[in-house]
C-alpha cells in the first residue's frame, strides 16, 4: 500500500478530476444524495448559536443545512480538500443569505487546527473513508472541537449492502479511456471503512471517546430519467474524468452500459431505489490532547436497522 505522502497526492489528482462533475450535479447530489447524510444531520441537532464544522462539504449543500440550523448567530464552517467545489459552495450560498456560513479549501489531513476553532461540533457526510491519513484527518477534527465537543458522520459499510456502487463504473468502464486505480486493502475509497473496528481504532486514536458505531439503511430515489442518472453516477464516481475526456458517441455508450446494468435497481414509473448501508458514527472529543489508556471501549452495534433510520 502507498505511503501517507503519495495517497495525498492521489486524492488530491483524483478530486481535482473529479470536481467538475460535482459541480455539474451539485444539486442532483444535495436532493438525490441527502439520505446518505441525513442520520448524522439528525444525530448531532445542531442548535441555534452553535459553531459546526462540515468536513467534506463538497459544494456546499451540507453546510447551508447546517447554517440554517445554528441561524444567524451561529457558524456553519464548510472545508473540502478541493478548490474548485469550495468556490462552487461559495456561489451557490453566499454570505449575503446564509449569514455565518464559511467556506475553506484544505487537506483535513495536513492541518493542526481548522480555522475558526473551536467549533461545538463537527458533521461528516461519507468523507472519512477518503481520508489520505484517517487517524490525521480525525485527530485535527477532534483538535478543532471544542473539550467534549461532538461528532456525528456517516461512511459506507461494505459492497454487499450498497450493490449499485459498482454498475456505473462497470457499465460504462468498456466505452471510456484508462480509470484511476482502485483502492487496495485500507486505501481511501467508499469501503475503507467496511471493518467498524478499524474505524473504532481510528477515531480513538485521534482522541475520540465515547466512539459508538451503529449499521444503518437508507435509500436514496432518484427520478425515471435513465440516461440523466446514468450520467449523473458516472460523472460523480471514479470513471467521471474519463467519461468527460471521451467523445460524445463514447458517452452515449458508456451510459447506456451503466443503464443496463442499473436497470435492477428500477421501478418504471416511479424511479430508481439505490439502497445504501451506512455507519452512522457519534464521539466526543476527548478533553486532552492524549486519548486517555483506560477509554471505554468504543460501541459497536451490529443490531438491524430499524425502519425509521431510512429517512
Amino acid at each position: 500500500m502507498a505511503d501517507a505522502a503519495a495517497l495525498r497526492s492521489r486524492n488530491a489528482a483524483f478530486w481535482t478530476g473529479a470536481a467538475a462533475g460535482w459541480i455539474r450535479h451539485a444539486d442532483r447530489q444535495d436532493e438525490i444524495g441527502r439520505p446518505l447524510g441525513a442520520p448524522a444531520m439528525d444525530r448531532l441537532a445542531a442548535r441555534p448559536a452553535e459553531r459546526i464544522l462540515d468536513v467534506g462539504c463538497g459544494c456546499g449543500g451540507t453546510t447551508a443545512e447546517l447554517a440554517a440550523a445554528v441561524g444567524e448567530t451561529g457558524a456553519a464552517v464548510g472545508v473540502d480538500i478541493t478548490e474548485a467545489m469550495v468556490t462552487a459552495a461559495r456561489q451557490r450560498f453566499p454570505t449575503d443569505r446564509y449569514p455565518g456560513i464559511r467556506f475553506r479549501a484544505a487537506d483535513i489531513d495536513t492541518l493542526d487546527v481548522v480555522p475558526g476553532a473551536p467549533f461545538d461540533a463537527a458533521f461528516s457526510r461519507m468523507t472519512l473513508m477518503l481520508l489520505a491519513d484517517p487517524v490525521a484527518g480525525c485527530t485535527t477534527i477532534r483538535r478543532s472541537l471544542r473539550p467534549g465537543g461532538r461528532l456525528a458522520a456517516t461512511v459506507f459499510r461494505d459492497g454487499s449492502v450498497n450493490p449499485w456502487m459498482f454498475a456505473p463504473m462497470l457499465g460504462a468502464a468498456p466505452y471510456l479511456g484508462s480509470l484511476p486505480p482502485l483502492p487496495v486493502g485500507d486505501e481511501p475509497g467508499p469501503f475503507s471503512f467496511a471493518d467498524p473496528a478499524r474505524l473504532a481504532r481510528v477515531l480513538t486514536v485521534a482522541g475520540f471517546t465515547a466512539v459508538t458505531i451503529t449499521p444503518c439503511d437508507v435509500t436514496m430515489n432518484a427520478p425515471d430519467d435513465a440516461d440523466a442518472v446514468a450520467e449523473w453516477l458516472i460523472e460523480v464516481g471514479p470513471a467521471g474524468a474519463a467519461y468527460r475526456a471521451a467523445p460524445l458517441t463514447e458517452q452515449a455508450s458508456a451510459r447506456a452500459g451503466a443503464v443496463r446494468l442499473l436497470d435492477r435497481f428500477r421501478e418504471p414509473g416511479a424511479g430508481y431505489r439505490l439502497p445504501a448501508g451506512l455507519w452512522l458514527i457519534t464521539a466526543v472529543a476527548a478533553r486532552t490532547d492524549k486519548p486517555s489508556a483506560v477509554a471505554r471501549p468504543p460501541a459497536i452495534h451490529h443490531r438491524q436497522p430499524r425502519e425509521d433510520d431510512n429517512r
